[in-house]
């Protein structure tokens, strides 16, 4: 056992890999036998791994969930910003440009709508919760956009950890419920195309949420969703801790 541990902790990595790669093949396989495909097999896999999360956190009482296990180091490296850019860039090589010009200024003016919509949601219920500070209200508002642009505009502002915690939670509940609501909502919307997912990336914005949606409606879709999703969290870090917490600070 000592052995084990010992060649576990020596690579990690490949045992973070290789243990994404079974939950995936079990989240696929449960999602099409069991749930009849109800739910897309990436919100399961996403769901699994907030549970390992919280149960490495539990047992450890650190701050990165199952990585704080040293047998599981490896997944704080590839759950980080490193690999995580690398594979949204990857995603991105997938698109058409030719048609991703199709989207125009209309692909460009849903990034603007949907993270202000987004954001103003987020801000009232941060209110309605109690949050009437303006930096609480930020930081909340920001994570109702995407959980990447809560934290990075809560660390700006200096908010508190559990308002930035509250953050994160926001951008995670939002992004299971996009991958799970996508599918059902597709035919209604018209969500067949490239120009519409890519609309629709920005006008959701949550990486994951849009991903796991679109490749349970169409996996061709993805690149397009992807692409405009990540500006939509580049787009709101930069606004969120400045324009948008200055507007609030004059309300």
């Amino acid at each position: 056992m000592e052995l084990l541990l010992k060649f576990l902790s020596k690579n990690g990595l490949l045992l973070a890999f290789a243990g994404t790669a079974f939950i995936i093949l079990f989240s696929q396989f449960f999602a099409k036998n069991i749930l009849k495909n109800k739910i897309p097999a990436t919100a399961l896999a996403v769901i699994i791994g907030l549970i390992l999360a919280y149960i490495g956190g539990y047992i450890t009482g650190g701050k990165n969930g199952i990585a704080d296990i040293p047998a599981f180091a490896g997944f704080n490296l590839m759950g980080g910003s490193m690999l995580r850019d690398f594979t949204i860039v990857a995603t991105a090589m997938g698109v058409n440009y030719s048609i991703m010009r199709q989207a125009g200024w209309v692909g460009f003016c849903a990034l603007f709508v949907g993270i202000t919509t987004t954001f103003i949601a987020g801000a009232i219920m941060a209110y309605l919760w109690g949050y009437t500070d303006v930096v609480s209200m930020t930081t909340i508002g920001a994570g109702a956009c995407t959980y990447i642009v809560g934290p990075v505009t809560g660390a700006a502002l200096g908010a508190s950890s559990d308002v930035i915690s509250l953050s994160i939670a926001a951008g995670v509940i939002k992004a299971i419920g996009v991958a799970i609501g996508t599918p059902f909502l597709a035919k209604y919307i018209g969500l067949d195309n490239p120009r519409t997912a890519m609309i629709f990336g920005g006008m959701i914005g949550t990486n994951t949420g849009v991903m796991a949606g679109l490749a349970a409606t169409d996996p061709k879709l993805i690149p397009y969703g992807a692409l405009t999703a990540t500006f939509y969290t580049g787009l709101g870090c930069l606004l969120c801790p400045s324009v948008f917490y200055l507007i609030l600070q004059h309300l």
